[in-house]
Parts: C-alpha cells; structure tokens; sequence
C-alpha cells in the first residue's frame, strides 16, 4: 500500500466516522446518567431528511442543519418523556421511534421528492484548515473535509472537558450511578435525564444532517442504515470512556472504508464481508468480547422518588 492510498483510506475512514461519532458522543453523555435511547438512529434519520428538506427548499445549507435540529427536538422530548416520565421500557419505546421515524420520513420523502427521486440538494463544501491542509501526501485526502468534522472533534473535546472537570459532568454521572443520592442532595434527576436526551437529539441530529448535506447531498430512504445502533455499539466498545469510544467509531469508519478501498486495490473479498464488517465488530463488542464492561450501575433503570 503506498502512502496516497494510505492516505485516502485515513480521510474516508474519518469521514464515515461521523455521522457514528456525533451520535455516539451524544448517547455516551446519555447513558452515562442512566438513560439508554434505542432511538438514536431514529433521531439521526430524522435529522438527515430534515436536513435534505431544509436546504433544498431555503438553498442554503446552513438553514438545513438548523431545520435537522429543529425537526429532532420533538423526537428528543418524546423520548425523554416516554423514559423518564412515564418511565417506559427504555428499549421498546426506543425501538418504536426508529419504526415512527423511518415510517414518517419514507412517506414524506416519496411525497415531496417522488418514489425513486435522487434530487441533488445544495450541500455543504469541503473544506481544510490552513498548514494541515497543505501538509504532503496527507494534506488534501485527510484534512479536506466539510466542517462538519471538525466540530463534532471540538464536541468530542468540549464533552470530554465538561464530563470530567464541571460540576456538570459530575452531576450526570451520578445520575447514572446513583440517582437518589443526586436527588438529595437538590438537584432534579428528571431535569438531568431530560436534559441529555436532548442532548442526544442534538448531536444525532448533525450526524444525520452530514449524511445528507455534508456528504452525499442528497436523501435518501433509510439512508442512516443502521448508523445509530453503531453508535450505540460503538459506546459499549468504548466501555462508556470517550476516549475508547471515539476510537471503536473509528473503527467502525475504517471498517465501511475498506468496502471501497480493497477492491480498488484488487483485494477481491465477498462484498457482503465487507458490508458486514462494521456490524460484525459491533456484534463482538455487545458480546462482551473486547473485555470487562462496566455500565453504569442505573443504566435503564427509571428513577422513582420515595
């Protein structure tokens, strides 16, 4: 393999990351004050068609993303309602969006572009901070990118900053570990859970959007295929660390990345393999197969006050 190829298989490797990273940040904040949202991919759908529908009718792409955030609120406050509220069975109602979600955007997809329609929409430009970019061999492939990327790399940062040295993030860690300690000491579980499922909503939101308008710029039906249960997987994989889950989404882009880049290489391999391959590490990680996992202790658990 020589260096351009190497380098080109970095760049893809990245950018199919995202849209698993932005949702995966999100669901790391989430479980880890004990909510788990099945939904993810859902919230992720919606914001990719969102995202299409806002820039095609405004033209501008920017008002495309803010329509994906827009249209994933309610999904957001749904969840949270159904989880913390109601205290609904975290997976089931989860696993009930992701139908309502693609149910919703298929129809209104085949309403407003037609059944088979690959309208181009306008979408966001690539493009690559300045030194890195003009980097050797690696420059262009690797740092040309939309913006997208580099702010879910300051989200990742910003998260991790938050979690680890704020009142905050300590706050949503023991509302994963031990909710009524939380609760007696004043602060509102409830307010808490419902603030990082929206959280959730946003982060997924901009990941379904860079489907659409920052990568492909166009929608189309279920085209998040299975992004948002990577995402999930991929904070499993992580054992609920940001550092380790950015690095199993990293994975999970190299492994989509390799669809393209063996084959260009003469590499011949089953394509369904390689289609699988992002799903079969998925599968190894919530075997429980990459070592100890340590969820936290009231992850899927609603909180009742006594």
């Amino acid at each position: 393999m020589t260096w351009e190829i190497l380098a080109v298989f970095l760049g893809s490797s990245l950018r199919l990351a995202m849209p698993i990273l932005l949702g995966s940040i999100g669901e790391l904040v989430s479980e880890r004050a004990g909510v788990l949202n099945m939904s993810v991919e859902g919230m992720m759908l919606t914001g990719a068609f969102a995202g299409a529908v806002g820039s095609w009718a405004t033209g501008s792409p920017s008002l495309g993303l803010l329509f994906a955030i827009i249209a994933v609120l309610p999904v957001a406050l749904l969840q949270a309602f159904l989880s913390n509220t109601l205290r609904a069975n975290q997976i089931v109602t989860g696993l009930g969006i992701n139908i309502l979600a693609l149910g919703a955007t298929t129809l209104a997809y085949r309403e407003i572009f037609g059944a088979r329609s690959r309208e181009t929409i306008p979408g966001f430009d690539k493009w690559s901070p300045p030194i890195l970019g003009d980097l050797p061999i690696f420059g262009e492939p690797v740092f040309q990118q939309v913006w997208l990327v580099y702010l879910a790399i300051g989200l990742i940062l910003a998260t991790g900053l938050v979690m680890k040295f704020t009142s905050i993030g300590i706050a949503i860690k023991a509302a994963g570990e031990d909710p009524r300690t939380v609760d007696k000491s004043g602060l509102s579980v409830l307010a808490i859970r419902y603030g990082v499922v929206v959280f959730v909503g946003f982060t997924s939101a901009i990941g379904g959007a860079f489907l659409s308008i920052g990568d492909i710029h166009t929608f189309t039906e279920g085209m998040t295929n299975g992004a948002g249960f990577l995402a999930i997987a991929a904070v499993i994989f992580g054992n609920w660390t940001i550092g380790r889950t950015v690095i199993a989404c990293l994975l999970f882009g190299g492994a989509t990345a390799l669809q393209f880049q063996l084959p260009a290489l003469g590499v011949e391999v089953p394509t369904a393999l390689l289609i699988m391959m992002p799903y079969l590490l998925a599968f190894i990680a919530v075997a429980g197969l990459v070592g100890r996992q340590l969820a936290p202790t009231a992850l899927t658990l609603p909180y009742r006050r006594s």
